[in-house]
């Protein structure tokens, strides 16, 4: 069971004792600050990778730097890192859920040189989920460094993570949204203040070096009635881009494992696909932030079929990329799967009733976008949010809102977990603070065991069982083999109560004729929740918890509600 430890304040930091609050918020402000210096490292990097890279594009080799930047970061990650490919952010979520937010050191900067790598050398990946997993990992260790508890901890990583989104996009707000929203899974006073600070230091460390830009820069956008009717279909073309995305790159995930070759042969193989599929459409590679502002810009030439085209070609080098073994995130091949959406349905209206007077269509880009994130992430206040920090764009939040909430709305009925949790829920390892299934994982039945239950042989008679009876206040009995300890079966009240008032039967009946051999029994490894499920079932109170044919004692449903009550009060306590 978890216990609230106590801080060890080193004798420097007693004027803290009085306030933890002031401490997180403290600390969350540095934690902010060196995530949002990660953040800018690797965007720098990815930079100086594509611009290199960019004269090289039109050689017929081309098609192999993207192979190459795979297989290279598929050897560091599993090489040089000892560490598994993945997008990052499920790994925070895991080490929220179940470790206090404990992440590796190292953690901080591998994801960061693998997903450049990745994305520097042309794979179709986004560079945030990286940046989330250094930015936690820097807070995680951070608090190790304070000797900070498992709350305070968790708190620091949501953090690293909201001053990396917010550094990374110039987006305070949505650093912090997403944070809450989907890394921390609770709204509480207690997280929200230190993340927001922090939110606000790391994108305060973006501006201060690279000035207030806004990512993807506008016109001004006139919204009429017809546009709004026209989000809400919109929403339900990027929900349908949405599912298609996470289905394809589950799949990809599928077949590549099948694939018997080694991990970072496997990635090379998914590099030189997206490369060839380069060659034809170039800008389903890399990170594809520039086919976004030229669609925002109103400035994209290609036509209809190729817009939708686009679509569909992003989704698979996406899913080829980070299938097969490439390191990166979904964030950017969201916002530009979700731009090209939003594009060709434009487009498709504008031609199907071309007497109505559409907004522009780069405003129906951004709407794809949100649509696409809230869609994916299952998260529409992050989608809305950041839709409206990385554009500027506060006009049209009416139209952000409809296309987030129902792209989210219809994503969930299909699938009901979203991309980042959905292998968690499968697992069951979601566990998020404060539910039921969280508070029993840090409930073990050892510790629940009763053990002042009295042992009885299979060969004793009824009457001295009954004497026995006098001195105990138990209901139930474990019945054990006399020479080798083995547990045989259970004694219960109920199953003498017929015998007690016959004298006659006191003398004629041995427990073995009554004992109950085919009682429910339970391991001490068993998980609380199924066991509390076991007892609903099959409405039990009680069972003998039993390893290696041994009787270890019983676990009974009053105690374990009792220690559940005391378990919630210290998860859900914020001092």
């Amino acid at each position: 069971m978890s216990k609230l430890i106590r801080w060890r304040y080193p004798a420097r930091w007693t004027f803290f004792r009085m306030d933890d609050r002031l401490l997180l918020m403290i600390i969350g402000a540095i934690v902010g600050v060196c995530s949002g210096l990660a953040a800018l490292a690797l965007y720098w990097s990815l930079e100086t990778l594509l611009e290199f890279f960019h004269h090289y594009r039109h050689y017929w080799w081309a098609f192999v730097l993207p192979a190459v930047g795979a297989a290279l970061s598929s050897l560091f990650l599993n090489k040089i890192m000892n560490e598994g490919a993945g997008h990052g952010v499920p790994e925070v979520i895991y080490s929220v859920s179940r470790y206090g937010g404990l992440l590796r050191a190292r953690s901080s900067f591998s994801r960061l040189i693998s997903s450049c790598l990745t994305i520097g050398f042309g794979g179709s990946a986004g560079p945030e989920a990286p940046v989330v997993m250094s930015g936690s990992a820097i807070g995680s260790n951070i608090a190790r460094f304070f000797s900070l508890n498992d709350r305070q901890r968790i708190t620091l990583v949501g953090c690293g993570a909201a001053g990396a989104i917010s550094s990374i996009f110039n987006a305070p707000i949505a650093g912090l949204v997403f944070t809450v929203e989907v890394i921390l899974g609770e709204w509480t006073a207690l997280n929200i203040v230190p993340v927001a600070i922090a939110s606000v230091a790391g994108c305060e460390v973006s501006q201060l070096i690279r000035g207030n830009h806004v990512a993807f820069a506008h016109q001004q956008f006139d919204i009429g009635i017809m546009d709004i009717f026209a989000c809400i279909a919109l929403a339900g073309f990027t929900a349908a881009a949405s599912i298609l995305l996470t289905r394809a790159l589950r799949s990809m995930h599928t077949v590549s494992s099948k694939v018997k070759i080694p991990l970072w042969a496997r990635a090379a193989v998914g590099g030189c696909a997206v490369g060839a599929i380069g060659i034809f459409l170039p800008d389903s590679m890399g990170e594809g932030y520039h086919a976004i502002q030229s669609m925002v810009e109103n400035g994209y030439t290609p036509g209809l079929k190729i817009a939708a085209f686009y679509v569909l070609a992003k989704i698979l080098t996406t899913s080829l990329t980070l299938g097969w073994g490439g390191s990166g995130g979904v964030f950017a091949p969201c916002l530009v799967i979700g731009s090209f959406t939003g594009l060709a349905f434009h487009r498709a209206i504008s031609f199907i009733w071309p007497g109505v007077a559409w907004v522009n269509e780069g405003c129906f880009a951004l709407l794809g976008m949100a649509g696409l994130i809230s869609g994916i992430l299952q998260a529409p206040l992050t989608g809305i949010f950041l839709i409206v920090e990385i554009s500027g764009g506060y006009a049209v939040i009416l139209p952000l809102i409809l296309v987030s909430a129902v792209s989210t709305t219809l994503c969930h009925y299909v699938e009901p977990a979203s991309f980042y949790l959905k292998d968690l829920v499968e697992k069951g390892q979601l566990l998020r603070p404060g539910t039921d299934a969280r508070v029993l994982s840090d409930l073990k039945i050892n510790e629940l065991l009763e053990t002042d239950c009295i042992a009885v042989r299979p060969d004793m008679l009824l009457r001295d069982f009954i004497e026995i009876l006098t001195r105990s206040s138990r209901n139930y009995f474990p019945v054990e083999d006399e020479k080798t300890g083995r547990f045989l079966g259970m004694i219960h009240l109920n199953d003498i109560r017929p015998y007690l008032f016959n004298q006659g039967m006191h003398d004629a009946v041995f427990l073995e004729q009554i004992m109950d051999t085919r009682i429910k029994r339970v391991h001490p490894n068993y998980n609380l929740n199924d066991v509390l499920q076991i007892m609903d079932t099959d409405g039990l109170f009680s069972m003998p918890v039993v390893s290696n044919k041994r009787f270890l004692g019983m676990i009974s449903k009053a105690t374990l509600l009792d220690q559940y009550r005391r378990e919630l009060m210290v998860q859900t306590s914020h001092q």
